[in-house]
């Protein structure tokens, strides 16, 4: 794959100049990019998945003690269309399955898909939605975020990546000159101030910006969506499943826990079919992601279970707290 890839340079130039030319449009105001005069905060990034987006809105959720704050998705795969409120009994194929693990984890708090940005915020301010995040909408560009938190992964910077088919970059990487901060995500917790040096130069952070590093931080214990268990209790002969962008960091960890597993490896958002579901129904008891447990949930008949994830700032995250707030705080004064 990597070779064909190689091969598929000329299409990745190409690209880079329908992308490059679009972005300029956006920026001289020949394309026209809505902006709004209350907070809408996007979480996007630069590549394809696996940047940490969903524990990142998660976090915010977390943090912002603020009322009426609605997340707004495309709603990725899902089998429906237009605008959808969620109210959290709905089936991952209908909203996509990040939306809904927002929904069921934060149930007080507004979560809507719609691939029409515009109309999907125009909407949540009908329903006195007073601060919109924005899921994955950095490329997204009829809609002028005031505030865009981009992501990109320790071990996947997009400075060290090339544009799509050859690499996996959505748009160049000076796209990333449209944000306000940059987190560099999945860290080793030991990461030293050299490291993180090296990586400043290397992503040629601007004077406007900031730059954080975050970890993830996996929970001792696993869930059935009710209860929590210790990872002890699981079955002898334990499967593990993914659908998301890049499940090493997750596998790696158990591992590091000295579980013992089979790893059925499938693509991002992946929608499992009839065959696929009963399949699994034959193993005595399966570890996912809370991603994937969303879309497995309803058909799994075996004892299901996913394992939690957390952001955590390596340093300065009192920093990164402020300079949002303060962004909000703007429009209240």
């Amino acid at each position: 794959m990597d070779l064909l890839r190689k091969f598929l340079f000329p299409f990745a130039v190409v690209y880079g100049i329908v992308v490059w030319f679009r972005n300029k449009f956006f920026d001289a105001g020949i394309l026209n990019s809505t902006s709004y005069d209350f907070p809408v905060i996007c979480v996007g990034n630069i590549s394809t998945g696996g940047t940490g987006k969903s524990p990142m809105i998660e976090y915010l959720l977390r943090k912002l003690t603020y009322k009426n704050i609605a997340v707004l998705s495309r709603g990725y795969k899902r089998s429906t269309d237009g605008f959808l409120l969620l109210n959290g009994k709905e089936k991952a194929i209908q909203t996509g399955d990040e939306p809904l693990q927002f929904k069921n984890k934060f149930t007080e708090v507004m979560v809507a898909v719609d691939a029409d940005r515009r109309n999907g915020i125009a909407e949540l301010r009908k329903k006195h939605a007073e601060i919109v995040l924005l899921d994955d909408a950095f490329q997204h560009r009829k809609v002028k975020a005031g505030f865009n938190i981009l992501l990109t992964a320790y071990g996947d910077l997009y400075a060290n990546d090339f544009l799509l088919p050859t690499g996996n970059l959505r748009e160049t990487y000076s796209g990333a000159d449209r944000a306000q901060v940059i987190i560099v995500t999945k860290c080793p917790q030991n990461i030293t101030l050299k490291e993180r040096e090296h990586i400043r130069f290397k992503l040629q952070i601007k004077q406007y910006q900031n730059l954080f590093f975050s970890t993830i931080q996996y929970a001792e214990t696993i869930s059935d969506g009710e209860n929590q268990y210790p990872l002890s209790e699981l079955c002898d002969t334990i499967t593990v499943v993914t659908g998301i962008a890049k499940p090493a960091p997750f596998t790696k960890y158990l591992k590091a826990k000295n579980v013992h597993f089979e790893h059925r490896k499938f693509p991002d958002h992946h929608n499992f079919t009839e065959v696929e579901i009963a399949q699994l129904n034959t193993k005595e008891c399966i570890l996912t992601t809370e991603k994937d447990f969303m879309r497995l949930k309803d058909n799994i008949t075996v004892p299901l279970y996913y394992l939690p994830i957390e952001t955590a700032f390596v340093e300065n995250e009192e920093q990164f707290l402020n300079r949002v707030n303060r962004f909000i705080t703007e429009f209240k004064e």
